[in-house]
């Protein structure tokens, strides 16, 4: 395909961080991108060095139950990743993705800085506890050390989440669109944006958790927020090189007027239908009707209607309910485009639940069992060191093996379809889940053959089989998560690609929420029909994980089904150029709004 030559020297839309015009040749690519890479190593470093190991640290420092911490623990990483949808909002809306990476960034560092203090000063956190039989429960921790606790947590995930939300966007607005090139240079961001989550990961669950569990959590704390802090200039760094979008306006606002617009003119316009129908059998539609003349002159806005969602045309046509919910044909095609991709959204939160098991249940599993590899003895919490490494050699060999054979052998841009690749991350999932359950029966069986059900002696069994299941969910996180981000920012309206790339996190988030609400689902229902419930106690064996994993198993495969039946059903947007022509829609639009009034 041939490229479009661009006659101006300037980055239509684009700004640099001294809010002037960005420049070709000056402003983006793949140095600029670099920074952001750099930054999500160490951020996610940060992030991750707490997280993965923040199960045991509620448990055994702050004696919750094994449940109420893995609870807790999902509570608090799907607020982080649902605060995402914040960051992605305001960047599109009202601010830009530099700014937000930056007031973000500080917010968490002022809540590391809290749980830090915590963990340092004995008089915060509650008595030491030392029982010897797995049944004892021990006081949990309350008042105002509760109160710090969850503060330092929830500013550390506010400032997460304002991160996923901007840093990601950021990175990839940095590719031009309109080139070929630049469309596979973000493709290659995206898989590399993972990598660097797996780098600053497999820093965090080997070196980083071994300092929590042998020199304290007040040096874990007290080195992230020393990283967290040091992200911040190497992120300035990059300022001279970055190409920044301009805020275009509150996303959300638009697709509210297009649906409340389409709802009244429905009910309040006796010749909406007539009007449809017309409209449906027409080609083209201009913005203001009875102007076509002038809009050809002035190159004015003029799109295709398509088929789909027709009762969102009806905001586009006749006399508005109030002055306020005129919309144009181009914010509803864009409406459109947004309402399309949410049943994908929808369809891959069931695989993060399962993802949301490697920070809770699967580090329970590991910590009753035999940790130690020869002479040394492996944290817990270390586990995810083995679907990072993978991840690691995978990312690479996908970009730089797999993509290119997979051109070659179907003869598009893409090679392998981000939907294609999202759903082979579902079958992951799903295997996931089986191995889980096999896994967590072998070792209840190793409990009750031992006689060690109620003993806090580590059981004769690896925690090596546990890394299995690590392995599947971990291929199952570089085939969703870069899918994810490249469909959403690919396909979102340019006026809202910020706020569509943080659906990837938003679906992580839901995921976390629907794995503690299903697990107290589970307690309900079970505790009805046995004396005890499936997932109950202080004591992981006298738990029933494995019926819970095959649980996940079933409803994995069910929204498997679903996502075929929409994915396959999705039509993807022209790979044409977009951006540019959708500036000078605006600058036309907005000419003859004036030249009209």
């Amino acid at each position: 395909m041939q490229e479009e030559r661009h006659y101006s020297d300037k980055w239509e839309g684009y700004v640099d961080w001294r809010n002037r015009p960005a420049l070709r040749g000056k402003h983006g690519g793949m140095v600029a991108a670099s920074f952001v890479l750099v930054v999500e190593i160490l951020e996610n470093l940060a992030y991750l060095a707490n997280a993965s190991n923040l199960v045991l640290y509620l448990s055994k420092f702050m004696h919750y139950s094994p449940s109420n911490s893995a609870n807790k623990v999902t509570n608090f990483m799907g607020t982080a990743f649902l605060l995402a949808l914040l960051g992605g909002f305001l960047s599109d809306a009202f601010f830009t993705t530099y700014c937000i990476y930056l007031i973000s960034a500080t917010i968490e560092f002022l809540g590391l800085l809290m749980l830090t203090v915590q963990a340092h000063i004995p008089s915060l956190t509650p008595s030491a506890c030392t029982a010897i039989n797995r049944n004892t429960s021990c006081h949990q921790v309350d008042g105002g050390k509760a109160a710090i606790l969850f503060a330092g947590l929830y500013l550390v995930a506010l400032g997460v989440g304002g991160i996923k939300g901007s840093l990601p966007p950021h990175g990839a607005e940095q590719f031009d669109e309109d080139t070929t090139r630049g469309r596979k240079q973000r493709s290659t961001f995206f898989n590399y944006y993972v990598f660097c989550l797996s780098c600053g990961g497999l820093i965090a669950v080997t070196f980083m958790v071994w300092i929590e569990d042998n020199k304290g959590w007040q040096w874990g704390f007290g080195i992230s927020t020393g990283i967290i802090l040091v992200t911040i200039p190497i992120f300035l760094l990059g300022s001279s090189t970055y190409r920044i979008k301009m805020p275009t306006g509150s996303p959300i606002t638009t697709i509210f007027k297009v649906l409340a617009g389409a709802v009244c003119t429905c009910c309040t316009s006796t010749t909406s239908r007539n009007a449809i129908m017309s409209m449906s059998t027409t080609s083209t539609y201009t913005t203001e009707t009875g102007q076509e003349e002038k809009n050809d002159k002035n190159g004015a806005e003029t799109h295709t209607t398509s088929a789909d969602l027709k009762f969102l045309n009806r905001a586009a046509i006749g006399r508005p309910f109030h002055q306020l919910l005129q919309c144009t044909i181009k914010e509803v095609e864009e409406v459109k485009i947004v309402l399309k991709i949410l049943p994908i959204f929808a369809f891959t939160m069931m695989l993060n639940c399962c993802l949301a098991q490697l920070s809770t249940f699967s580090v329970q599993q590991a910590a009753t069992m035999d940790t130690r590899i020869g002479s040394f003895t492996v944290p817990p919490a270390s586990l995810p060191v083995f679907p990072v490494i993978f991840i690691m050699i995978l990312a690479p060999i996908y970009n730089h093996i797999i993509i290119p054979l997979a051109r070659k052998a179907t003869g598009t841009e893409m090679g392998i379809t981000h939907l294609q690749r999202i759903g082979t991350g579902l079958v992951f999932s799903i295997v996931a889940m089986a191995v889980a359950a096999l896994v967590e029966m072998k070792r209840k069986k190793v409990a009750m053959q031992s006689g060690m059900i109620n003993s806090t002696e580590p059981l004769p069994i690896t925690f090596l089989w546990v890394a299995l299941q690590y392995m599947f969910l971990g291929s199952a996180d570089l085939f969703s998560l870069a899918g994810m981000m490249d469909f959403f920012f690919t396909e979102a309206p340019f006026s809202m690609k910020s706020l569509a790339t943080a659906l990837s996190w938003t679906s992580l988030a839901i995921g976390y929420y629907f794995s503690s609400v299903l697990v107290s689902i589970v307690n309900k229902v079970t505790s009805s029909f046995r004396h005890t419930p499936w997932l109950y106690g202080s004591n992981l064996n006298h738990y029933h994980l494995e019926r819970f994993y095959w649980l996940m198993c079933i409803l994995s495969g069910l929204n498997f089904l679903h996502y075929l039946f929409w994915a396959s059903r999705y039509k993807y947007q022209s790979t044409r150029p977009r951006d540019q022509e959708e500036i000078q829609i605006r600058v036309n639009s907005s000419e003859l709004q004036v030249s009209h009034s």
